[in-house]
């Protein structure tokens, strides 16, 4: 969960022309806001308005009045793994979405009882989740399916236009490595595979960011029990619920979990590779546990009608207060590894001073800058050993070319950016990045990173050693440019 204590506004933040707009207009909201304040109380801000904004929202969404009944949708939806596993993941825009989710849900519902004031709601919750393409998607279908009216379809298309154009103005090619549906599949953590993990709503492809109470036997119990209940409560939705709207909202948590299991299915996997790897833009599928999100908000409602139901067949109301509250607190038995920031590695870490002196030096003649090691993501051990997105392209008011791969397990899966194909290709056969069209190259100090070889740096003069940073300074491209 990448933050920077001011993010610059840059035109390639806002609208990137050599990868896909996977953070558009997400970039360009962080640098507008961190304009006004901090990056830190904005990344406090945001994780605070996600577990409130996704709790009170399922909260409100469920027609129940007892109150015991709404803590129940809250917590099921606010403790659940699919947040906690996206969470450690960093992907905060997503989550926003999955905050914004319930909301939006109601809002749809009031447009299809036909109050029109409900759709300045319904657009200021879709642009909320549209914040990122796959929350776009999903804020898109949920609408259209809960409210299916012309003025549902062209609010949420507009608000997913700025990431619509960007891929329309992109120069990378909008086909994506097939190889990356075996890298983002579904994955299982214990006996029940990937299907127990979705039904669970977690399942992500990254193992590192699943919490170990995942793999206890209490999470296929726990699971089980949350399907029975619910199982009683989906009669209840429907019966409350306007006519069709809990079938339409079953319908977007069933296609939901059909996406995330294409990936683990031989056949369905065999479609979705070559879907990827021709129809441009159907990238957006490879990590298809994304699109659980409209299956965890049904299962927050429909397990706290489910338990609401089980304790009005009781006679003792006492013993029904007891089955509630036991619904309750079973998300946080079963996943108590979340509290305390995910056991402490939730927490905010310092950038060492390197990089704001390498900020200054590059601000004070920009120009493209390349980071080294070549690599998406580093460990840092002032990250604690922690392995986090690159931050230089956030950090730096300049743009800043790094490797698009991305390397999950043995698995590499190609990325778009023709500039980061032709360093790769220098570096391998040990040609000076000199003759690149860099005007800086930063080396970081990383575990497990080699150094770059000698060759590779012939030509730049080094401008800053640091600890932590070291810049180069591209003397030829300076020369060129001056004359």
């Amino acid at each position: 969960m990448v933050f920077v204590p001011s993010q610059p506004l840059r035109a390639d933040l806002v609208l990137p022309s050599a990868t896909l707009p996977r953070a558009v207009p997400l970039d360009a909201l962080v640098s507008t806001a961190t304009q006004v304040m901090p990056g830190w109380l904005l990344q406090r801000l945001v994780l605070a308005a996600i577990l409130l904004l996704a709790a009170l929202g399922a909260g409100r969404l469920v027609p129940a009045e007892r109150t015991l009944t709404r803590l129940v949708a809250a917590v099921t939806y606010a403790w659940a793994p699919y947040l906690a596993e996206r969470l450690l993941l960093g992907q905060w825009g997503l989550l926003l979405a999955y905050a914004a989710l319930p909301w939006l849900a109601a809002a749809a519902l009031r447009v299809r009882a036909g109050e029109r004031r409900a759709l300045l709601p319904l657009a200021g919750w879709a642009a909320l989740a549209a914040i990122t393409p796959t929350g776009g998607v999903i804020a898109l279908v949920t609408a259209l399916l809960l409210a299916p009216r012309w003025s549902t379809a062209g609010v949420t298309l507009l608000l997913n236009s700025p990431w619509l154009a960007a891929a329309a103005l992109t120069d990378a090619d909008g086909r994506s490595d097939p190889a990356g549906v075996a890298a983002f599949a579904a994955r299982g953590n214990d006996w029940t595979g990937p299907l127990g993990a979705l039904l669970g709503t977690g399942g992500t492809w990254n193992a590192q960011t699943v919490l170990p109470s995942r793999a206890s036997v209490l999470a296929p119990i726990g699971t089980l029990i949350l399907l029975v209940v619910a199982g009683y409560g989906i009669r209840v939705l429907w019966r409350r619920w306007p006519s069709g709207a809990a079938a339409r909202l079953t319908v977007a948590a069933a296609g939901g979990l059909v996406l995330a299991m294409l990936g683990v299915l031989p056949g369905a996997r065999t479609l979705l590779e070559w879907l990827v790897g021709t129809v441009p833009g159907a990238g957006l599928l490879r990590d298809g546990q994304k699109f659980v999100m409209p299956y965890a908000l049904l299962l927050a409602l429909t397990v706290a009608l489910g338990a609401e139901y089980a304790a009005a067949r009781l006679a003792d109301r006492r013993a029904g207060r007891v089955v509630l509250s036991g619904m309750l607190l079973l998300p946080v038995a079963v996943q108590p590894d979340l509290a305390f920031g995910a056991g402490n590695r939730l927490r905010p870490v310092a950038y060492p001073a390197d990089f704001a002196t390498v900020a200054e030096l590059v601000a004070a003649d920009p120009g493209p800058v390349l980071s080294l090691p070549l690599s998406a993501y580093h460990t840092y051990s002032w990250n604690h050993g922690r392995t986090v997105l690159d931050p230089l392209p956030r950090y730096l008011d300049a743009e800043v070319l790094t490797d698009d791969r991305l390397v999950v397990g043995t698995i590499v899966v190609r990325g778009e950016n023709a500039r980061a194909a032709a360093v790769r290709r220098a570096l391998a056969e040990g040609s000076p990045l000199a003759a690149l069209d860099v005007r800086w190259v930063v080396v970081q100090h990383v575990i497990g990173g080699a150094a770059p070889p000698a060759a590779a740096l012939a030509g730049l003069r080094q401008v800053h050693d640091g600890p932590d940073l070291d810049l180069f300074e591209n003397t030829l491209r300076r020369e060129v440019t001056t004359w």
